[in-house]
């Protein structure tokens, strides 16, 4: 795996959103790092690769602003550069839910980690014993690479149709202990807050999504792969990409 990619996401303030993005655009294309940035006033949100040593120095350049100095990464490889261009935009969003009022930047949901949720799953229960479910914030074609077992799934097609979701199903969520989860978190961490505001009790994101269930507890409860957005398609378990048949011969 020569490739390192990266994926993370803060939310944060930001201001100056013109000068930080030239900025980071000349730090990524400095290092010939390939990838997608986006900005905006409530934080960033970053899928990058290049080989390790360049990731790292960027990483160390970027953690010099103090908005980013906690910034938190989750790592996979890759045989070969999985992005065909670097994209760095100015977005009224970092992930779009069309609901200005959830702010993640001024406090977030209750998150569960990884190794407390796979022990819940295990028994079926949370530890005040009321019953878990899983809830995917994903769309519907992420979701056909893989999900957790039994996760509700409400068919989104995009994540603005999340909070009218929320009220069509409300009812199915009463009296139970409800994980919103996603790829890397972004969309869970705002999922799980209009959740609370919605009026739905017991409600936790899955602190780091998909990724950092994998790292933490492999393939436990989750059936599939999950879907990642370059070329890659997919990541298993192992944070290994899908094996491409196309690069299969029959020799």
């Amino acid at each position: 795996m020569q490739i390192l990619n990266i994926a993370a996401y803060k939310f944060v303030a930001l201001d100056d959103l013109p000068t930080l993005k030239n900025a980071i655009s000349d730090a990524l294309a400095a290092r010939e790092i390939k990838g997608t940035v986006l900005l905006a006033e409530e934080g960033i949100n970053l899928f990058l690769a290049a080989p390790r040593l360049e990731i790292h120095d960027f990483l160390a350049w970027l953690r010099t602003d103090i908005r980013f100095a906690d910034l938190q990464i989750k790592e996979s490889g890759s045989a070969v550069q999985p992005f065909h261009k670097l994209l760095v935009k100015i977005k009224p969003e970092i992930i779009r839910m069309n609901h200005p009022a959830i702010r993640p930047s001024a406090g977030r949901a209750p998150a569960v980690d990884a190794r407390t949720l796979k022990r819940w799953l295990d028994s079926g229960q949370d530890d005040a014993g009321r019953p878990v479910v899983m809830l995917e914030t994903r769309n519907r074609y992420e979701i056909e690479a893989g999900t957790f077992k039994n996760a509700i799934d409400w068919q989104l097609g995009k994540f603005t149709e999340f909070p009218q979701a929320v009220q069509t199903h409300r009812e199915e969520l009463a009296g139970k202990t409800v994980v919103s989860f996603c790829t890397g978190g972004i969309r869970c961490e705002k999922a799980a807050i209009y959740l609370e505001e919605a009026g739905i009790s017991n409600v936790y994101q899955l602190d780091g999504g998909i990724l950092s269930y994998f790292e933490e507890c492999g393939e436990a409860h989750f059936e599939g792969e999950c879907f990642v957005f370059d070329d890659r398609r997919a990541v298993n378990a192992a944070l290994k990409p899908r094996v491409n048949p196309c690069a299969l011969s029959d020799s």
